[in-house]
């Protein structure tokens, strides 16, 4: 590929999409050193290939593809002594795996929305909690405020993120 156009439309496109093909991957590759190997050989047959993909087009759903072929020749070399799903079923849960990825991707942008909604004390308790490493009680030792207290706290802020994001996707199903 020399057209330096079609080169940066590519590294856009599989930034903005290795971590659902990633996701994809392990689905089917419970291993994540084994994923992390079929990634890379998807990452390069979709370079090589990327002349086929027509621009425009649902590039996750093109990678998507790809991966599976990349699985299903990676789970071919390793056949001895394991069972494997059918080519059928496979094929639905392909499917199946990519609708549920827009799904979670409206789901994930309509949470990043009602984090924006929460009262900043509220927001900074979910960073918190939500930190690598953060218990609880570590939490609840910062604030100064009890385990409990912080556990009904957490509560209340799950639930009111979980209605707005109700409220967040049924307005955008509404429109």
């Amino acid at each position: 590929m020399t057209d330096p156009s079609r080169t940066e439309e590519f590294v856009r496109l599989l930034t903005l999409h290795q971590r659902r093909v990633y996701v994809f991957i392990l689905a089917q590759l419970p291993n994540r050193a084994d994923a992390d190997d079929v990634l890379q050989e998807t990452n390069v047959v979709l370079w090589n290939k990327f002349d086929q993909y027509q621009p425009g087009s649902d590039f996750r759903s093109w990678a998507a593809r790809v991966a599976h072929f990349e699985v299903l020749k990676f789970c071919g070399r390793r056949r001895k002594g394991v069972l494997y799903f059918s080519d059928p079923l496979v094929e639905d849960l392909l499917t199946m795996a990519l609708a549920r990825a827009d799904e979670l991707d409206a789901r994930q942008e309509a949470l990043a929305h009602c984090l924006t909604k929460l009262r900043p004390r509220d927001r900074d308790l979910i960073r918190r909690r939500y930190s690598p490493g953060a218990s609880t009680k570590s939490v609840a030792h910062g604030v100064g405020r009890s385990v409990d207290a912080i556990y009904k706290a957490l509560q209340r802020i799950h639930d009111t993120l979980f209605q707005c994001i109700g409220r967040t996707l049924a307005k955008e199903g509404a429109e």
